[in-house]
């Protein structure tokens, strides 16, 4: 996914992030979300020495199981695309890919809230709101700890 949405990726460096307690709050606030864990993977989406994308790893728990997603920006913060990685609740809770379509190539700036920017999913709103919660969080942490 990450070669077929940045041009000519040369290298992805995997890094790891240990928030300090300001930016562990900055980023609480600006999410408009729980944030339960100060450490994240983070990949630097390079061509040649040039970082053209981050793509950060988050995980939350759906309902009672955990997802792993991965968000990947561009250097303005704009979200590219975002793919599960790993989803342990029922397979008929994961969202489609037409409704994750959705989160990308939004503005910077837009909220992502499941309900007002983004339709609900019948059936798997808590998927859909673990969705749109981390991939509020993966920005803040770009923002403010990486960019």
């Amino acid at each position: 996914m990450i070669h077929a949405s940045f041009d000519n990726v040369s290298s992805i460096k995997a890094k790891r992030l240990i928030l300090t307690a300001t930016q562990f709050t900055q980023i609480q606030n600006q999410a408009k979300s729980t944030v339960r864990t100060k450490i994240y993977r983070y990949y630097e989406i390079m061509r040649g020495a040039k970082r053209v994308g981050v793509a950060v790893l988050i995980s939350r728990k759906v309902r009672s199981k955990k997802a792993t997603i991965l968000y990947a920006f561009d250097n303005k913060a704009q979200l590219i695309f975002t793919e599960i990685m790993a989803f342990a609740e029922p397979p008929e809770f994961i969202p489609s890919p037409i409704w994750m379509s959705q989160l990308q190539k939004q503005k910077a700036s837009a909220r992502l809230m499941v309900g007002k920017d983004i339709p609900t999913i019948s059936g798997a709103t808590l998927s859909a709101r673990c969705v749109s919660d981390a991939a509020r969080i993966a920005r803040a942490i770009y923002q403010i700890a990486i960019q």
